[in-house]
């Protein structure tokens, strides 16, 4: 897959938002279909994890390119931390809505800007996925917040989710 999203260092939140969801919504599910028997299988085995496998490929070439514009996704790493998609950590997400075969996780990320490290905003990650089988029913999508505390970013997913 050669297909990257661009980014340019002057970007606002929104519009990484907006150039990010073009490039998920141009490949996800191409992915999604190649990838689909492998992960059928691997979730009877490891269950949500193969949800990650999928993210391990999609998400890379975003958080590259975020990089390449001049931008910082990634946070320091803590001693237990799970991390997929290359940027994507467990502790910064929330899972808490929808049924078992249709649920929605929510990762974040702190969008820095390289030279001044000063925070443009946050970037949420939703991924749809089901508990019962290997299934993700329609595309991942992005949300930016202003917001870059870990109180208010919680609270604007709320806001976005409720």
């Amino acid at each position: 897959m050669t297909v990257k999203p661009v980014f340019r260092s002057d970007m606002t939140i929104e519009e990484i938002c907006v150039a990010g969801n073009q490039y998920i919504e141009s490949v996800w599910k191409t992915l999604y279909d190649s990838m689909f028997d492998e992960l059928t299988i691997a979730f009877r085995e490891i269950e949500d994890a193969a949800y990650g496998l999928y993210l391990d490929q999609l998400m890379p070439a975003l958080f590259d390119s975020l990089k390449d514009a001049g931008f910082e996704a990634a946070e320091p790493l803590k001693e237990h931390d799970f991390v997929i998609g290359k940027c994507l950590l467990f502790r910064n997400s929330l899972e808490k809505w929808g049924t078992e075969e249709n649920r929605s996780r929510i990762f974040w990320n702190v969008i820095r800007s390289k030279n001044g490290q000063q925070p443009i905003g946050t970037l949420l990650t939703e991924i749809p996925h089901s508990h019962l089988k290997f299934d993700i029913p329609r595309a991942p999508v992005l949300y930016s917040l202003s917001e870059h505390e870990r109180e208010q970013i919680a609270r604007g997913i709320r806001r976005i989710k409720e």
